[in-house]
């Protein structure tokens, strides 16, 4: 083929017989067609449905240059329409078809307007200028692509079923009415309303799109007679990634006749660059075989297709179907666009005071969660009582992780699940990143497969870490959701039938309402839902920054407070010894000189001489206690079974008496600790074992439980997780649960001052004084009369069994 442009050098153009398969598709050689090539699709996302090579039959298109507005290109009904065929009109300049007036329209619009890729109602020609053409007025739309002219021509359909409404007045309308819809779903079956009241078609539906592309139709307005297919959800493929794509560059998509015949471009290639023309702009757009059979499927007969936009994205479709063929004239296919371009922006607002509600609601409770943790001076606040997180999210349970142990709140996983899952999640890259530090995901098991175990209660999961040294988390969950996903026809059925290159892929035939049990996948997470925990994470952090500092400063004020108490302590028991002294020394002279007192005198002289020896002994205590808390420990490697035995051996306890019975199961460990003050707390620990003991033979029982031991450790503190745990058990008198507090406080004596051999009431204090200057805790189980076990720790690091 030549081009028949004055002066042009002949170029070749490939031809149907340079097409093959070779090496991949049938057009991969040469430009693609609809009717040469439309039956050879295998997958719709290979179809080039933006050059489809053809265009409907009820209206004409010529791609002319714009250096010289001659005919580059005409559809090969040119005859049918102007009276001249395609061929004779090739390399012509457009003049001849369009008139001089027109042309001059034309060039003004071309000078004058934004035209690229924007396509823009021309002109009308209401007597074609070939004579021998019989056919009625046509209307001329215009726009640019790449530096070529592309001119539709259709008939004007002022016979058509909308007659000639004046649709800008019905928009107007329409527009006030869309602004008083409240919520997003409200807004949508308003647009169907309105749009079904403008074009009067069988049926008009708003379709979303999911995250996964898959569609559901959630706005309906239909002939009465025809079922609904509100809420069916459609499958990825029925509307494939380039349909999509091409939705996101144009605002209108008519198909006024799915079975109507398809007419070629002549040349296919634009003789310029050989290069297909590209149509994604054109109403006259050929309509993929897979589409026009889709409809036929649905015993659709014409459709118009507006995209909802926002911000760029494709967030669904207004989708019109008629049971017959009709006509789309061009002032209602602009009232549409304009109708879907409103929708788009007002859709968007409508989101957006949606979304305000949900925020102002989720600011609401983080506020009040914030001041509740600030009060109580603990993120447990976050996780009891009301309001809790789980207000603070549309969801069915939450988890806190802090200080060592699970908070939780409604539906969650157990502990044991919780656990498993915090080690995973902490091992992730997630919270490294620097713009969503948070992992979400609404199918937990895709990434963690244990996760199904849990399916049913946490499915969906949003979780942020508020602690990087102590990986504290937070959880919302949402369940696996319970609904089922109403498929229009089985969503994995995929036709075959045999075409002229073999088997190929057809639309679905089946529309049956086909029911799919939505299995470990929970409803998704709005981007809304997860700025919202990521902003409660910078809350907690900035509490929890704000706490640390006011902790450090009252630690500094505390720090200096105990130093003053124990040098008071110190100074008072030391100062107050000397005239203590005189005291006794004065009443012992006096007792020397008995005769000349009465009795009376005598015996209270001799309880002078006890309250003296008595206040000396609690002088001495308190002296020993400041200095447990104002000396510096130093520590070092202890083998504690011989620091036991000399412990036994200052309380004056051999293990070979037959007086009583000292039991040490298993070796004790060698660790890290002071000698002398370690020393001490053993020494106490059995000689209050003996001393509070009504048995003959007293039995001490000395033993520690190993950090595996878990089935011991269930009342230990939290802190002590991974500590080893001493033990000092004794069979003796017991202590009352109401007392276990008591027995810790200065100079507090549960019994008599004379019973049980007299005391001070200060030896457990010590041992208390001394195991948290070791950086552990001590606390205490006991049963009346069935005797009592001292838990205590000790952090220093274990070296060895002896």
């Amino acid at each position: 083929m030549t081009s028949n442009l004055p002066n042009a050098q002949p170029i070749d153009l490939p031809t149907a017989d340079d097409f093959s398969a070779e090496g991949g598709v049938h057009w991969a050689n040469g430009p693609y067609s609809i009717k040469r090539h439309g039956t050879t699709i295998t997958t719709c996302d290979s179809e080039p449905v933006q050059t489809p090579g053809c265009i409907q039959a009820h209206g004409v298109l010529m791609a002319v240059r714009l250096a010289d507005m001659a005919i580059l290109q005409i559809s090969e009904n040119a005859l049918e329409f102007f009276g001249i065929a395609a061929a004779a009109l090739l390399g012509t300049p457009v003049v001849r078809v369009i008139g001089a007036i027109n042309l001059q329209r034309l060039q003004s619009m071309l000078a004058h307007e934004a035209l690229e890729r924007n396509t823009v109602y021309a002109f009308t020609m209401d007597t074609p200028l070939p004579a021998q053409a019989n056919v009625q007025a046509l209307d001329v739309c215009a726009h640019t692509y790449d530096g070529t002219l592309l001119l539709e021509f259709e008939a004007t359909g002022r016979t058509a079923i909308v007659g000639d409404r004046d649709f800008f007045i019905r928009v107007t309308n329409t527009v006030n009415r869309l602004k008083s819809a409240v919520g997003v779903r409200a807004f949508c079956q308003q647009v169907a309303d309105e749009v079904r009241d403008i074009t009067a078609l069988d049926r008009v539906m708003v379709y979303k799109f999911h995250a996964d592309n898959h569609g559901e139709v959630v706005a309906e307005n239909k002939r009465s007679d025809l079922p609904a297919w509100l809420g069916l959800h459609y499958p990825e493929t029925d509307i494939p990634k380039p349909a999509r794509d091409i939705y996101q560059r144009i605002w209108i998509r008519p198909v006024p006749n799915a079975a109507g015949p398809l007419v070629e471009m002549t040349p296919l290639a634009n003789p310029d660059t050989g290069q297909p023309l590209n149509m994604t702009h054109c109403a006259l757009r050929g309509a993929s075989t897979m589409y026009t059979e889709y409809l036929a499927n649905m015993g659709v007969a014409a459709s118009l297709t507006m995209p909802i936009l926002i911000e760029g994205e494709l967030w669904g479709m207004v989708a019109c179907h008629h049971l017959t063929p009709t006509h789309f004239s061009h002032a209602l296919r602009s009232a549409c666009e304009l109708l879907a371009q409103v929708a788009s922006l007002q859709l968007k607002a409508t989101e957006r005071v949606e979304q305000l509600a949900y925020r102002v609601k989720i600011d609401s409770v983080h506020q009040k969660l914030m001041v509740k943790a600030a009060r109580e001076g603990d993120l447990l606040a976050l996780s009891d009582n009301q309001p809790s997180l789980l207000d603070a999210m549309e969801a069915d349970g939450a988890a806190l992780y802090h200080r060592d142990r699970w908070w939780c709140a409604g539906n969650t996983p157990t502990v044991e699940q919780l656990d498993g899952l915090a080690e995973w999640l902490n091992a992730r890259p997630d919270f490294d990143s620097s713009t969503c530090p948070a992992y979400v995901t609404d199918g937990l098991a895709r990434d963690y497969p244990a996760g199904h175990a849990f399916a049913n209660v946490a499915s969906g999961v949003i979780a942020v870490r508020v602690s990087r040294l102590r990986r504290d988390l937070i959880l919302w969950f949402r369940p696996e959701t319970p609904q089922t996903v109403h498929w229009a026809g089985d969503p994995a059925d995929k036709p075959m039938v045999s075409g002229p290159n073999g088997m190929r892929l057809t639309p679905r035939r089946s529309f049956e309402l086909f029911i799919e049990s939505v299995q470990g996948r929970a409803l998704p997470w709005s981007a809304l839902e997860v700025d919202s925990a990521l902003r409660l994470r910078q809350l907690v952090m900035e509490l929890v920054i704000a706490q640390t500092v006011q902790l450090s400063d009252n630690n500094v004020d505390l720090t200096a407070s105990n130093i003053e108490l124990d040098a008071f302590a110190y100074v008072a028991s030391h100062d107050l010894k000397e005239p203590l002294r005189g005291i006794n020394r004065y009443a012992h002279q006096l007792l020397e000189n008995a005769q000349t007192l009465s009795p009376g005198d005598r015996t209270r002289l001799d309880s002078l001489m006890r309250l003296t020896l008595r206040m000396d002994s609690l002088l001495n205590s308190l002296l020993h206690f400041s200095r447990v808390g104002r000396t510096n420990l130093e520590f070092e490697s202890v083998n504690l079974n011989e620091l036991v035995e000399d412990a036994l051996e200052m309380i004056g306890v051999c293990r070979k008496d037959n007086t009583c019975r000292i039991s040490i199961p298993r070796p004790l460990p060698i660790i890290e600790c002071n000698p002398v003050r370690v020393r001490e707390v053993f020494s106490n620990l059995i000689s209050n074992a003996f001393k509070y003991n009504l048995h003959d033979k007293p039995l001490v029982e000395l033993t520690y439980i190993d950090k595996g031991d878990t089935a011991l450790r269930q009342a230990a503190p939290p802190q002590t997780k991974e500590q080893i745990i001493y033990c000092v058990r004794d069979n003796g008198i017991g202590i009352e649960p109401r007392d276990f507090e008591q027995v810790f406080r200065m100079f507090k004596r549960l019994h008599g001052h004379d019973e049980f051999g007299g005391g001070m009431g200060a030896g457990l204090t010590v041992v208390q004084k001394v195991v948290q200057r070791h950086g552990g805790d001590i606390w205490l189980e006991s049963t009346v009369g069935e005797g009592s076990a001292f838990y205590f720790t000790l952090p220093g690091t274990l070296k060895a069994n002896p």
